[in-house]
């Protein structure tokens, strides 16, 4: 069975990779996907779990269209308190996403970061070359131009646009359920001759992003590193399970070492 396809053992913390395999790819695509899982070791409150953001809201009142036309002062708090605490001082880069700014710097070939989350924390950490599929917190989009705007403050009822100068036109630069993400199909064709595809604290319950193991090619090395086993991990060929902060700066230091070795 092809490489993507074929289940083996889950590992912790010891690494049993086929790293060797790795040398040799100095003109690869690598293809990093992250998800809330690397975010809430930073502190970060995540959508689907247990004691996440969702608790206290229904998705379709604060993470949809429809729930902003019923009641947008409602989402507005919502995600005025999301980026509050994205800004406070508790909330920094961990050691994950260290890592992946090691690995975007010292992987010899094409490097793409994927991120379905809407925080800055591969930014602060240095990653450059990244894709925020969901959008972003800290930009605000005008309903009427359809420009998106940086936005670290509150955006209020009586908030003016920069751009049309009208109150009540600016929403949360995020895409809402029911939404399209953003640049599929740039992430679809660079999926299509994707060398290496790691996805990196994903639940694999959210589409499209769940389903891009499967867009890569049946050659492709895909490797999932997470808390515990997600809802597509069978797809993958490799899995590492454990905290991000952990195991991902353990794998990226081995995959470069064996890469150095080339």
């Amino acid at each position: 069975m092809h490489p993507k396809g074929r289940l083996v053992q889950s590992v912790s913390l010891d690494l049993r990779c086929d790293f060797g395999s790795y040398r040799g790819m100095t003109e690869k695509l690598l293809i990093v996907l992250t998800g809330a899982g690397i975010s809430a070791e930073s502190g970060l409150k995540t959508f689907r779990d247990h004691n996440g953001l969702w608790e206290n809201h229904r998705v379709e009142d604060v993470a949809s269209p429809e729930g902003f036309r019923r009641d947008p002062r409602l989402v507005q708090d919502f995600y005025n308190a999301r980026r509050a605490q994205l800004l406070s001082p508790e909330v920094r880069p961990n050691a994950g996403h260290e890592a992946l700014v090691r690995l975007e710097r010292e992987w010899p070939g094409e490097f793409l970061l994927v991120t379905q989350n809407v925080d800055n924390l591969h930014e602060r950490a240095g990653n450059q070359r990244l894709l925020h599929m969901h959008g972003e917190l800290l930009k605000a989009r005008c309903l009427r131009t359809h420009a998106v705007h940086e936005w670290t403050d509150p955006i209020l009822p009586d908030t003016r646009c920069p751009c049309c100068r009208r109150s009540g036109t600016l929403r949360p630069h995020i895409v809402w359920f029911g939404e399209m993400p953003l640049e599929m199909p740039r992430v679809y064709g660079l999926l299509a001759r994707c060398d290496v595809f790691l996805a990196i604290g994903t639940s694999g319950q959210v589409y499209p992003a769940a389903g891009f193991v499967e867009a890569v090619p049946e050659t492709a090395r895909t490797v999932e590193l997470n808390l515990e086993a997600s809802a597509v991990s069978s797809a993958f060929g490799e899995h590492l399970h454990g905290p991000a902060g952990r195991i991902v700066p353990a794998f990226v230091d081995q995959l470069l070492e064996n890469l150095r070795q080339s």
